[in-house]
């Protein structure tokens, strides 16, 4: 059941004063909510409900066994268990046939492909079950009834694409009976406008526009038209995956919760390393606190350090799909982090957040705080130094680091049409040797379209701080009719259908 359509606003349209009515009956709400959720997913494949059910009786039994066990052989025995049985449900449905298809290449033999079918959503509410019973392995959390869990892990809003919820960060707000006078309806709709225009609008123009038909075939188009198409790849993942969690995160915040941020203009990144602080936040948190820590993190030597950055990201890559050219997408980050920070220890620099030294932010900043900040001198109370020379180099490394993950996105890409790693090496080769001004599908709209969506990422937090707080004091009724003209615009730009969102798959 997809966000942007007709079937799932009929649907939500009856969850959500149901919702409303129960949220003061605990018991009856999380019952009605577990339901609601089932026929949610159930809508994609009734057959796999069983599957998200089994995983929760496994992890919910698991947990509480690793909670109850009296000596800490038995704990990590039961938390070995927990992993393995999670890892391996993933391993079964979304890599079993990408390892036979490797042996086979590799050996030279025939073994016959299962063709199974990869639940939607798989990755995600995996990774949630493991942080579960890791934190109660970590004794940061305890178990919860089975029931509670249950919801947690099925709650349809983030079920199959994010974002990751820990069980910490929803557990709590679960037991809050938020009345729906209290819920913040202004900065959901906002949320839901905004994400609904970035999925139907935006993604599917760069798809139709050029993406799809230069990545089905690269060789019948120039270099000037891939370089385009690998750009408007990049609008086009932002726009489709950026636009679902919005989505997901309103209406989360309708049923009387908050989901963590998913996404902070990542393209206004300065470095690799800030680029993982704001894309897919969710994720790049996960695999810091249960991989990249477990393995040692930066407590070692440097080549411990680079080592760890090299498996995480490879695994990151192989968590997005069952293919070398995800993995090469990983690997490729994993060697720009490495760079990075090789770099940073040659320079003796400090590790800390980057990019709060942008000029236009902090003078705007000034003019609503009232503070005095002189241009072009050093601001005493930031980190970062505060220089012209300085702001070169922010955007400089802003246009190193877009183009650093544009062509990764190209290998994702590639990744997703099931290509090869010789179809990404080709079309890297001609973009240099096929160079040429014969481009039909770059048109300025296209153009202009690409360099709006990048700019937009720059207008500072503020203003939009200030449209939700602005839109937060209408009527519920001014809203409603605010956000029906919105979709009927959506509607009326997007093109026929709606096509799946690009992380489903994972």
């Amino acid at each position: 059941m997809l966000f942007p359509t007709l079937t799932f606003a009929l649907f939500f349209a009856i969850v959500l004063p149901i919702s409303w009515a129960l949220r003061r009956r605990l018991l009856a709400w999380k019952l009605f909510m577990l339901a609601a959720s089932y026929v949610f997913y159930a809508a994609w494949d009734w057959r796999f409900v069983g599957l998200i059910a089994l995983a929760t009786l496994v992890n919910e039994v698991l947990g509480v066994a690793i909670h109850r066990a009296p000596r800490d052989g038995a704990r990590r025995a039961l938390i070995t268990t927990a992993v393995a049985a999670n890892l391996g449900l993933l391993g079964v449905f979304k890599y079993f046939d990408f390892f036979i298809e490797s042996l086979n290449d590799l050996l030279g033999t025939s073994f016959p492909l299962a063709d199974i079918v990869l639940p939607v959503g798989i990755s995600f509410f995996t990774f949630q079950a493991i942080s579960y019973t890791v934190d109660i392995y970590r004794r940061d959390a305890a178990p919860v009834p089975l029931l509670d869990f249950a919801v947690y892990l099925a709650f349809f809003p983030q079920l199959v694409a994010g974002p990751i919820v820990r069980a910490t960060e929803f557990m709590p707000q679960l037991l809050t009976r938020r009345p729906p006078g209290r819920v913040e309806s202004g900065r959901a709709v906002l949320l839901i406008a905004g994400g609904l225009f970035k999925k139907v609008v935006i993604s599917s123009f760069m798809a139709r526009s050029i993406v799809d038909e230069v990545f089905a075939n690269p060789d019948a188009h120039s270099g000037l038209e891939i370089l385009f198409a690998v750009y408007a790849f990049a609008v086009q993942i932002y726009a489709d995956f950026s636009g679902y969690t919005d989505i997901a995160i309103g209406i989360a915040l309708l049923l009387g919760f908050r989901f963590p941020l998913n996404f902070d203009r990542p393209y206004t990144s300065v470095s690799i390393q800030d680029f993982w602080r704001r894309w897919h936040m969710t994720l790049s948190r996960w695999l810091r606190d249960y991989l990249y820590f477990p393995l040692g993190g930066n407590r070692g030597g440097r080549v411990e350090t680079y080592r760890n950055l090299l498996i995480v990201m490879t695994l990151g890559g192989l968590w997005h799909g069952a293919g070398g050219a995800f993995i090469l997408w990983g690997l490729w980050h994993g060697l720009g982090l490495g760079a990075e920070r090789l770099l940073s220890d040659l320079r003796g620099e400090v590790d800390r957040p980057l990019g709060e030294a942008d000029i236009r932010i902090q003078e705007i900043a000034a003019l609503h705080t009232g503070s005095r900040v002189e241009p072009w001198r050093p601001d005493p109370t930031s980190p970062t130094p505060f220089s012209p020379l300085h702001v070169r180099k922010l955007w400089l490394g802003r246009v190193v680091t877009f183009n650093f993950v544009c062509a990764g996105w190209l290998l994702f890409r590639v990744g997703i049409g099931g290509g090869t790693l010789g179809d990404a090496l080709s079309m890297f080769g001609r973009m240099v040797t096929a160079l040429s001004l014969d481009a039909p599908l770059v048109t300025p709209l296209l153009v202009l379209v690409i360099v709006a969506s990048l700019a937009v990422q720059y207008i500072p937090d503020i203003y939009s701080q200030q449209a939700h707080a602005a839109f937060s004091r209408l009527t519920p009724l001014v809203q409603s009719v605010g956000l029906g003209v919105w979709i009927g615009l959506v509607v009326a730009l997007g093109p026929e259908g709606v096509s799946p969102f690009i992380y489903f798959q994972f």
